[in-house]
């Protein structure tokens, strides 16, 4: 059962590991990432930031999306990580459990503009997160669960 999917472009991180995990009673990260799936380095540092007794998956977004339809694996409560809002459409486009995507952090860049206090989007984010929206998929941010949510589409025109 996916209990949280979240955009963080830290993935694995503290936060994480001793707020989400314990809050939800996560007992599976997946890491959807094309890039991490196939760098040993950034697998065994992520690997080193999971909590006890939580099983850590990383998986390319192909592989994500056929793990998250496969019904043998609804036991599980999943925490979704992915760094990315492109990643996010991707994987919600392919997976129709997911109903809501909690944005974490996603660091500015050259071309972004901040929306939160954590949260950077680019005018290329704007269409994506709109047909999410379209889609009737909830798009929230929150740090930590005792946040309160707020809603990105308020925020869009900041």
């Amino acid at each position: 059962m996916i209990k949280l999917t979240r955009i963080d472009d830290r993935l694995v991180h503290g936060q994480v590991a001793f707020t989400w995990v314990p809050a939800l009673g996560v007992d599976c990260l997946l890491v959807a990432n094309d890039k991490v799936a196939k760098d040993e380095f950034q697998k065994m540092t992520l690997n080193l930031a999971k909590p006890a007794n939580t099983k850590l998956v990383i998986k390319t977004l192909a592989d994500a999306i056929v793990f998250l339809n496969d019904e043998k694996n609804g036991k599980a409560n999943v925490l979704i990580l992915i760094n990315s809002i492109k990643d996010a459409a991707t994987l919600a486009a392919g997976v129709p459990a997911i109903t809501s995507i909690n944005f974490g952090g996603i660091r500015g860049k050259a071309g972004s503009r901040l929306i939160s206090k954590a949260i950077a989007i680019t005018d290329d984010d704007v269409p994506v997160l709109q047909e999410m929206l379209q889609k009737n998929i909830e798009l929230e941010i929150r740090q930590v669960p005792t946040d309160s949510k707020q809603k990105v589409e308020s925020l869009l025109d900041k």
